[in-house]
């Protein structure tokens, strides 16, 4: 009973006496002051300034959201140079070159022809083997692998060694950064990696022999390549799929309805890559805490549209945009977002270069490059309420010893200064920890909505005041050691101050609900 439990004073008697003496007692204690704002319900992003003090609610939801590496990996590829004799050699001097060769290897990425990519994470297993009796100097270059325009050039000294146990030389090395160009040794081409293999022996060993049975080899390894830019032609993917997303403020509104003005949905496509895109919306729902479902309704949905390449290169890279716009002339959204749907699905198509290679080979994607999906509605928070419920359960633990003193009774009364423009009916469902509902205890009272109040000119909101009482009965107060949970029910309307009637109202900038509780208790004090 920490909340409303005024402090007790501690008596001290100064007779002795054979029993305990009780007598009842009236205590007022404060149990709560504070403050419900707007903000406190939403971040800041959702709600805006609109026209004549109104408020504008942006319900915005990100769909899609792919960039460069959620479509495209580079697998790890292994590339390999041999080089051995096609005949016997003999006498061969010290610091002889005897192999400087390049050739090409391919990157399995079909459909995708990449002509040049930016490394911006992996690495690089180095591997040379030397098969001959003195130690030979490798120089491995990888031309087309670059970085700040420097070619990648690795030199080894590889041990001597023989046919059946050559002399090893590895490395792993950070390619990080480096930019690789895989138009092959012409320029022409893609998906190919070049590599060039310099072979010497000793300057400072022996002559030596060399046969056609010795096997020089260089191997790299290209491991966890993580790109982030990419030159080619990146296929006619499609994606495909019906995403779902909540909506969690809904999931609480049990009962009633509302009525919106005139507002609408887009559905915004952003294309941050060069390369074109086709796509559809194949449909749209939403589904409410009851189970009720509504299908968006409209002819833009499966038709197909396109969206152009983005413009620009990297700091200057614009994306293009392809928006759908439902309105109350071309679809049912206002029947749509008066569902009040906790759970949405949006089922869409898109797909990549729907007219194939037509840029040869000239698309790109850059770092910032995306490709988005947005759900947009942009709503004045205005609207008419008739019996909306919203019900949410906290935990409380309110136990007390009845051979202590107790309470054994009283009333929590609530003085509200409502400035929204909605009046609340509000009930306490007190339970038990398996969600049986023991007592419900009904306000005494309706809060009243702002409009049945007088403007305030220091802000120029509309203010009611309110008292409310709650009244906690002896049965309930025997229950209390049972009692887990509270289930609070609040029942929204709004009046029109005249008719009566529901009417759609404007929530102003500022509105609050100042609310005050005091536990008027009646005690049982037992000495």
């Amino acid at each position: 009973m920490k909340n409303f439990l005024p402090l007790l004073f501690i008596f001290t008697l100064l007779s002795c006496k054979k029993k305990d003496t009780t007598w009842n007692t009236d205590w007022v204690a404060p149990a709560v002051n504070d403050t419900l704002r707007l903000t406190s319900l939403f971040n800041d992003s959702t709600l805006a300034a609109g026209a004549s003090n109104s408020i504008n609610v942006d319900l915005t939801r990100t769909i899609l959201n792919i960039g460069l590496s959620d479509f495209l990996s580079i697998p790890d590829t292994t590339i390999k140079q041999n080089f051995n004799p096609s005949i016997n050699l003999s006498n061969v001097p010290p610091g002889y070159q005897f192999v400087n060769s390049i050739e090409e290897h391919e990157i399995n990425l079909n459909p995708v022809q990449l002509k040049k990519i930016h490394v911006a994470q992996g690495g690089i297993l180095v591997k040379v083997l030397n098969p001959i009796g003195t130690r030979a100097f490798f120089t491995i270059q990888l031309p087309g692998v670059t970085k700040n325009n420097v070619v990648f050039e690795k030199n080894y000294i590889v041990e001597a060694g023989t046919v059946l146990n050559p002399g090893i030389a590895e490395e792993y090395l950070d390619i990080s950064n480096y930019d690789i160009d895989l138009r092959g040794e012409d320029g022409l081409d893609f998906n190919l990696i070049q590599s060039k293999l310099i072979i010497k022996t000793d300057p400072n060993g022996p002559s030596i022999s060399i046969s056609s049975s010795n096997i020089f080899r260089f191997e790299a390894t290209f491991s966890n390549l993580k790109i982030d830019y990419a030159k080619g032609y990146f296929g006619d993917q499609l994606f495909e799929e019906v995403n779902t997303f909540n909506i969690p403020y809904f999931n609480n509104i049990t009962e009633g309805s509302i009525t919106l003005p005139n507002t609408a949905l887009q559905i915004i496509v952003e294309n941050g890559m060069k390369l074109s895109l086709k796509g559809k919306i194949t449909q749209a729902s939403n589904t409410n805490v009851n189970g009720s479902m509504v299908n968006l309704n409209s002819n833009l949905l499966n038709n197909t549209f396109y969206v152009s390449p983005a413009t620009g290169a990297w700091n200057t890279l614009t994306p293009t945009y392809q928006q759908l716009n439902f309105d109350e002339n071309n679809s049912n959204i206002k029947n749509y977002l008066e569902n009040l749907g906790s759970t949405h699905q949006i089922g869409y198509q898109l797909q990549l270069n729907p007219w194939g290679n037509v840029s040869g080979g000239n698309d790109e994607i850059f770092p910032f490059s995306k490709i988005k999906l947005k759900v947009k509605a942009q709503l004045p928070l205005a609207m008419s309420a008739n019996g909306l419920t919203l019900k949410d359960t906290f935990d409380i633990n309110l136990e007390q010893d009845k051979s202590k003193t107790h309470i054994e009774s009283g009333i929590i009364t609530m003085k509200a200064t409502n400035a929204f423009p909605l009046s609340c009916d509000a009930v306490l469902y007190l339970m038990d920890s398996n969600n049986v509902i023991l007592h419900s205890v009904v306000a005494g009272a309706q809060i009243s909505s702002a409009l049945l109040g007088t403007i305030d000119v220091v802000d120029g909101l509309y203010k009611k005041n309110t008292t409310v009482d709650f009244v906690l009965s002896e049965a309930i107060l025997n229950d209390i050691n049972k009692i887990k949970k509270v289930l609070v029910e609040a029942r929204f309307d709004t009046p029109n101050p005249s008719s009566g009637l529901s009417e759609i109202q404007s929530i102003p900038f500022g509105a609050f609900l100042a609310v005050k509780l005091n536990a008027k208790l009646n005690t049982k004090i037992i000495m």
